[in-house]
């Protein structure tokens, strides 16, 4: 019969400091996301814990701390280029341009050819709008093991080399969160259950999120 080793959630519990009980705050950074209307606040504190308070335009607050030894290192960053609108934008152009530079004798057609040339670059310039409105850049924080989205910042062009410098010192205090790491990595497995567990009680996590972060964690630990 095969041994299972069951991993208990409420026994050895830690709970990470709050904000106002922090003893130190090592860097902070103010996110602001037009496209989202929303502002996050990030600090990171005691080390390898990152506090993040979000508010909407609704002035909604909500506020978390992650443990950084149960975030993935590797920091996902995107560009979400919207290739449809900047296609319309390019085909309108083109179409303006031709029919403005065209030549033609017939009356009927010069007499209408600006106003079409014109409104047509009048729809090329307002999909460009829509086009660098809608263009975008994402960092994405996952969990380690359980590669579970604990948070998404979106912003326009330009937000990744905002955070720049933010990363580059939460890259270094990752690096020390994964020092504090527990060994052996089944006790680590089982902690980062626990953290899982904590981010659904804290409503960063949905259900469905949690039982995938769990399989795959649980996925692991048979390994380990």
């Amino acid at each position: 019969m095969q041994a299972v080793e069951h991993i208990l959630l409420e026994s050895d519990d830690h709970e990470p400091p709050q904000r106002h009980t922090a003893r130190k705050v090592h860097t902070s950074h103010r996110f602001r996301s037009r496209l989202r209307r929303r502002v996050v606040e990030l600090e990171i504190i005691d080390y390898y814990y990152l506090f993040c308070r979000q508010r909407n335009a609704h002035s909604e607050s909500h506020e978390c701390i992650f443990d950084l030894r149960f975030v993935d290192p590797f920091l996902r960053q995107s560009r979400h280029v919207p290739s449809r609108w900047l296609a319309l934008t390019v085909g309108f152009a083109v179409l303006g341009i031709l029919i403005l530079t065209q030549s033609s004798s017939a009356y009927d057609w010069r007499h209408i050819r600006l106003p079409v040339g014109a409104l047509l670059l009048f729809f090329a310039a307002c999909s460009g709008m829509v086009s660098t409105y809608r263009l975008t850049e994402t960092l994405e924080l996952r969990s380690f093991h359980g590669q579970a989205k604990l948070l998404e910042l979106t912003g326009s062009l330009g937000a990744l080399r905002a955070l720049r410098p933010f990363m580059r010192k939460l890259g270094a205090h990752l690096r020390i969160a994964a020092g504090a790491r527990r060994s052996p990595k089944a006790a680590h497995l089982r902690d980062e259950m626990r953290e899982h567990h904590r981010l659904r009680e804290a409503g960063v996590l949905s259900e469905r999120q949690y039982e995938e972060s769990k399989r795959r964690i649980l996925a692991h630990h048979s390994q380990a």
